[in-house]
C-alpha cells in the first residue's frame, strides 16, 4: 500500500513520531505548531468535508485499508505517511486497537469574526471549562441545535485536546469554535455587533435566575453564557449579563453538569425558533 501510493514510511519512534505524540498530550506544542491530531472516522470525515486544512494523513502500513480510508487518502490533498501498526496503536483513540487512519489538522485562527453575525444569531460562551470532554459535548449540542458558534473564555481546557475533539464527534469542524483569553475581548465584539444594529442580549445561566429558560425569548440575537463546572460564571461575565435564566428541576439533583445544562438551553432556543418560523 505504501509503495503504491508513494507515501513516506515511519516504522520507529523517530522525531516525526514524537511530534505526533506531543500533539496528543502537550497543549503548548499543539499551539506552537498550530495543529492537532484527529482520531476517528467521523471527525476526520467532517474535517475534510468542511474544508479544514489536512496537513498529514497517517495510515496503518500493515493493514488492508477500507474504502473510506483509501478515498480519504486520495482526495484530502494531504501528505500521506505509512506508519507501523504498533506506532499507530500508540497514537490511536482506544488502547488495544489500531486506527487505520489519523489526521494532522491545522488550527484555524482564534478570531471572533469567524462567527456569523445576524439578527437571529445564537452564540454560546463556555466560561473557564475545566473538562475537555465537556467542551466537546457542548460543541456537539451547539451544532445539533443550530447555534452560530461557541466561544471558550478564560483559563480553560483546550478545544483541541483529543478528548474534546472526540466528544464533539466531528461537530468541532462544523461550526466556529473560538478560544479567547478573557471576557473583555468578547464584550468588545458584542459592542461591535450592537453598533451594527443587532440588539444582542447577554444571558447567563444560573440556578437562581429570575426567569425559567422557557420564559426567555431566545428568538432574538443572544449570547448565552455557561459557567465553569464548579464555580459558575466569573464576576466579569456576571456583571455583563442583561438577564439570568434557570433550568427548573423537580428531582433531588441540585444542579446539572455544565454541558448538560447548555444542552437544555440550546434545545429551548431551537424549540422557540422553530415555533416562531412556523408561525411566520
Amino acid at each position: 500500500m505504501a509503495r503504491a501510493m508513494g507515501a513516506r514510511r515511519v516504522s520507529v519512534r523517530n522525531a516525526r513520531f514524537q511530534e505526533w505524540e506531543a500533539l496528543l498530550g502537550n497543549r503548548a506544542k499543539r499551539r506552537r505548531r498550530g495543529e492537532f491530531l484527529v482520531q476517528g472516522v467521523r471527525p476526520i470525515t467532517m474535517a475534510v468535508e468542511h474544508g479544514w486544512q489536512i496537513r498529514e494523513l497517517l495510515y496503518d502500513a500493515g493493514a488492508q485499508l477500507s474504502g473510506w480510508a483509501r478515498e480519504t487518502l486520495e482526495t484530502a490533498g494531504a501528505e500521506r505517511i505509512a506508519v507501523a501498526s504498533d506506532l499507530m496503536g500508540e497514537l490511536g483513540e482506544k488502547a488495544g486497537t489500531v486506527a487505520e487512519l489519523l489526521a494532522v489538522v491545522a488550527m484555524p485562527r482564534d478570531d471572533l469574526r469567524r462567527i456569523p453575525v445576524g439578527p437571529d444569531m445564537f452564540t454560546v460562551v463556555f466560561d473557564r471549562p475545566a473538562s475537555p470532554g465537556n467542551i466537546g459535548t457542548l460543541v456537539r449540542s451547539a451544532d445539533a441545535f443550530g447555534a452560530s458558534g461557541v466561544i471558550v473564555t478564560g483559563h480553560a481546557a483546550d478545544v483541541y485536546d483529543p478528548k474534546a475533539v472526540r466528544a464533539s464527534t466531528g461537530s468541532l469542524f462544523a461550526l466556529p469554535v473560538v478560544q479567547m483569553p478573557a471576557h473583555q475581548a468578547v464584550l468588545s465584539w458584542v459592542a461591535g455587533v450592537r453598533a451594527g444594529g443587532i440588539g444582542m442580549s447577554i444571558v447567563g445561566t444560573d440556578e437562581r435566575g429570575a426567569l425559567a429558560a422557557a420564559e426567555y425569548d431566545f428568538t432574538r440575537a443572544t449570547l448565552t453564557l455557561i459557567g465553569n463546572e464548579t464555580t459558575g460564571l466569573s464576576s466579569g461575565w456576571r456583571a455583563a449579563c442583561d438577564q439570568f435564566v434557570r433550568i427548573p428541576m423537580v428531582g433531588s439533583a441540585s444542579s446539572l453538569n455544565a454541558a448538560s445544562a447548555a444542552t437544555v438551553v440550546l434545545y429551548e432556543s431551537a424549540r422557540q425558533r422553530t415555533a416562531a418560523a412556523r408561525r411566520d
